[in-house]
C-alpha cells in the first residue's frame, strides 16, 4: 500500500504559520517514504468558504514547495457519499435528530443536578435532551433533511460491543504524541466514550454533514495512510475510530504534531493575519526562512 498524507485546509482564510507546519510535515513524510501527498478542500462551510481564499492556499503552498495531483478533492463536491453514510447509520437507529442550539445545551449541561459542564473533543457534551425523544421505530422512516443529526453514542458502543469481530477496546496508532505524550498504540475505551464524548453532531443542519463524518469518510476515499495533524485533534480521534468501525472503513495511522503558538502561548488561528504566510512573503521572507522559523 502506498504511504499516502494529506493536508486539508478549510478556505475561510488565510493560511497561517501553523498551517505551513502541518502542510511541510504531512509533505515531508510522503517524500521521505516514496509515498504520495494530498491537498484536499474542507469546504462544506459554504457561507465563509471563499474561492479566493482557495486561490491563496494554492498560492501559497506551491511557494513553499509543496507539490500534489490534481485534481484536488473538495468536501463540497461529496454530499453524496456523505448521504449515504448518514442514511446508513440511521437506518440502523444510531442518528436522532437534534433540536437544541448552543444556548440549550449549554443551559442544560450547567444545570443544578449536573454540576459544571464537561467539556470533550466536540465541545460541551451534549446532555442528551433530544436523544430522550428518540425512539427506535423512527430508523424505519426516512432519514429526515435539513436538520441537525447526532450520533447516540450509546447505542453506537452497543453497535460495536455486538460486532463478532470487536475487541474489547477501540484502538488506534499515534507515531506522533498527545497532547500528555501519548503516542503509540493508543485504547479506546468503550465504557467513557458515551460520559466523556457524548453524542456528536454528524449532520449539521445548514452543511448537510459535519467535520467529523466528512474527514473520516475521505480520507478512507483518498485511500490515506497516515493522518498528520495537531495535536488539538488527538481527543477527536476516538470518534473517527468510532466512526470506522461502524462504516467499514480502514483505519489509518496517526501522527499528531505540536502546534505552531505565539509568544504567548497560544495557538495560531486564522484570525492571526500578522502571521499569515501571504504577510512573510510580502516582507521578504524564503520559504527556507519559514522553515527555520517553524523548527523544520
Amino acid at each position: 500500500m502506498t504511504f499516502k498524507t494529506r493536508f486539508a485546509p478549510s478556505p475561510t482564510g488565510p493560511l497561517h504559520l501553523g498551517h505551513a507546519y502541518s502542510a511541510l510535515v504531512a509533505h515531508d513524510m510522503a517524500i521521505a517514504h516514496g509515498g504520495t501527498f494530498l491537498l484536499r478542500i474542507e469546504d462544506i462551510d459554504r457561507a465563509r468558504a471563499r474561492p479566493e481564499w482557495e486561490t491563496q492556499i494554492f498560492d501559497d503552498l506551491a511557494w513553499l514547495g509543496v507539490r500534489w495531483p490534481e485534481p484536488v478533492m473538495r468536501q463540497s463536491q461529496r454530499q453524496q457519499a456523505y448521504n449515504q453514510a448518514l442514511d446508513t447509520l440511521w437506518a440502523r437507529g444510531l442518528l436522532f435528530a437534534c433540536t437544541c442550539n448552543r444556548r440549550d445545551i449549554f443551559a442544560a449541561a450547567q444545570a443544578p443536578q449536573e454540576g459544571a459542564p464537561l467539556i470533550g473533543p466536540d465541545g460541551i457534551v451534549y446532555p442528551g435532551t433530544c436523544r430522550t425523544l428518540h425512539t427506535s421505530a423512527q430508523a424505519q422512516t426516512p432519514r429526515p433533511k435539513n436538520v441537525a443529526l447526532r450520533l447516540d453514542m450509546a447505542a453506537a458502543v452497543q453497535a460495536l460491543q455486538a460486532d463478532q469481530s470487536a475487541r474489547p477496546l477501540l484502538e488506534f496508532s499515534e507515531t506522533g504524541s498527545g497532547p500528555n505524550g501519548e503516542t503509540g498504540q493508543i485504547d479506546v475505551h468503550y465504557d467513557t466514550l458515551a460520559e466523556t464524548v457524548g453524542d456528536v453532531v454528524l449532520a449539521r443542519r445548514d452543511m448537510g454533514t459535519s467535520y467529523h463524518l466528512s474527514v473520516v469518510l475521505d480520507d478512507a476515499e483518498q485511500g490515506i495512510t497516515h493522518v498528520v495533524r495537531g495535536r488539538d485533534l488527538f481527543d477527536a480521534t476516538q470518534i473517527h475510530v468510532v466512526l470506522q468501525g461502524l462504516l467499514g472503513l480502514p483505519k489509518p495511522v496517526y501522527h499528531h504534531h505540536a502546534l505552531i503558538r505565539d509568544q504567548a502561548g497560544k495557538r495560531l488561528a486564522k484570525r492571526d493575519d500578522a502571521r499569515a504566510i501571504r504577510k512573510y512573503r510580502d516582507d521578504g521572507c524564503t520559504p527556507d526562512d519559514i522553515r527555520r522559523m517553524i523548527g523544520l
